[in-house]
């Protein structure tokens, strides 16, 4: 059950800081998954980048990888008045192919399908690497096939994108709040968009129904699949390698603060899973929601003994920030991280897009406004009472000087330029 006093604070839907009081340390946490699939992902990404790179022109690096740049943004984090550490931007809002975090996930759950359909079907043989899928005849069979998911929007762009570069029909259950331009983007492709009346749950329930009703239509279950959860584990030994290259030490003394978007959970769920088994307890890693959808804030206050949304506390799910409009956390996420997260912020819609209008004139960044409640972070952990005492809690108050911030951001490079033109002047009158 949620504390009075917080979910008092919370329907009044002002931004608040919570931290975990149930996290421990990460080599006693026991949880529904293991540390060696962190592993397995990163040489699946491997054996994959050739068929990628080759199915994805944008795809022009020396590996055909699905990464982003880790980007130094000391100015921004001096307007937004953090000043103790160094403050990095993971730029997976310019993440190829599909512009977001969720090309993480969505593609290497598809390509991972497909080499398993195609070698049930007898098109390749077990021991084929993965450019086997590029044969017309394997493209020409997957065509009698269905990829389908439920989105808000950004995983939809993912699934869609990489089903159809492999000859699959893509069939995408949008949400209400999804953007136009996402819908669009998706039928250019090729994918066939439905779209609800309802919020993200309806969404994902109605494409979950048609997949079960069709043995040869593949359902990406954002709420349930561990594929797509360790696609996106894979991304911490890639910031790893991008630390290491900067000469950036990541231990008792110097610690690493990562603050995550959050909607269903998946990503951010994946992402903090994976730094935990790359940097153990020196990594703290914060999600970030919406003030109206904190679904796994209220999932993971409340604790694990039943499921609960952001409707049992009187909360909209109303959000400018599409890809967290989400009412309630994915329970095997809500598990993994029940031990592991550091905490939870929240934020208020304005505040989006006022930092997203200082990311673009102080760090040249176009961001999605979800992808903007990550810039609050550094802060929130230095200027509250909460954060203080998180601080205080795991002895850290005399390393901030040594800390770095890694500040997530999820989703914004393909948005068309008048939405982001919109969504900028929006934040500059804001500010």
């Amino acid at each position: 059950m949620i504390d009075a006093q917080l979910k008092s604070r919370l329907q009044k839907g002002t931004p608040l800081l919570w931290v975990n009081p149930d996290q421990i340390p990460v080599l006693m946490a026991e949880v529904p998954v293991r540390p060696a699939q962190v592993k397995d992902a990163e040489q699946n990404w491997r054996d994959l980048a050739p068929l990628l790179q080759q199915c994805f022109p944008e795809l022009q690096g020396p590996n055909g990888a699905i990464s982003s740049d880790l980007i130094e943004v000391a100015t921004l984090a001096q307007v937004m008045g953090n000043d103790q550490g160094r403050h990095f931007v993971k730029g997976d809002h310019a993440l190829p192919v599909a512009g977001s975090v969720k090309a993480r996930g969505g593609i290497y759950e598809v390509f991972l399908y497909a080499l398993s359909l195609a070698r049930d079907l007898g098109l390749i043989k077990a021991d084929d690497t993965p450019m086997a899928l590029a044969h017309p005849d394997v493209k020409a069979a997957f065509a009698n096939y269905t990829v389908a998911v439920g989105s808000t929007g950004n995983l939809g762009l993912s699934v869609g994108i990489a089903a159809r570069a492999l000859g699959f029909r893509a069939v995408v259950h949008m949400s209400s709040d999804a953007k136009a331009w996402k819908v669009e983007r998706l039928q250019r492709h090729g994918v066939d968009v439905v779209q609800h009346d309802a919020d993200y749950g309806s969404a994902v329930a109605a494409a979950r129904d048609q997949a079960d009703a069709d043995p040869k239509t593949y359902f990406v279950d954002d709420e349930r699949s561990e594929l797509l959860f360790f696609g996106y584990s894979a991304a911490a030994a890639e910031l790893r390698d991008q630390l290491r290259a900067q000469n950036i030490q990541v231990d008792a003394e110097h610690p690493l603060f990562v603050y995550l978007p959050c909607g269903i959970g998946g990503a951010p769920g994946g992402v903090a899973y994976g730094l935990k088994q790359v940097f153990g307890d020196h990594a703290h890693c914060f999600f970030t929601e919406p003030a109206q959808s904190p679904c796994a804030l209220v999932q993971l206050a409340a604790g694990l003994t039943k499921q609960v949304n952001v409707y049992d506390i009187g909360l909209t799910n109303k959000t400018e920030a599409d890809g967290m409009a989400v009412a309630e956390i994915s329970w095997f996420i809500a598990q993994v991280m029940h031990p592991l997260l550091s905490g939870v912020y929240t934020v208020d819609d304005n505040d989006l897009f006022r930092w997203l209008a200082l990311a673009h004139d102080h760090a040249g960044l176009q961001l999605e406004p979800s992808a903007a409640a990550c810039l609050a972070g550094p802060g929130v952990i230095n200027s509250t009472p909460e954060g203080q005492g998180y601080l205080t809690a795991h002895h850290l108050q005399n390393h901030m000087p040594n800390a770095t911030h890694v500040m997530w951001t999820t989703g914004g490079s393909f948005v068309p330029d008048a939405e982001f033109q919109d969504f900028l002047s929006k934040g500059k009158t804001l500010l």
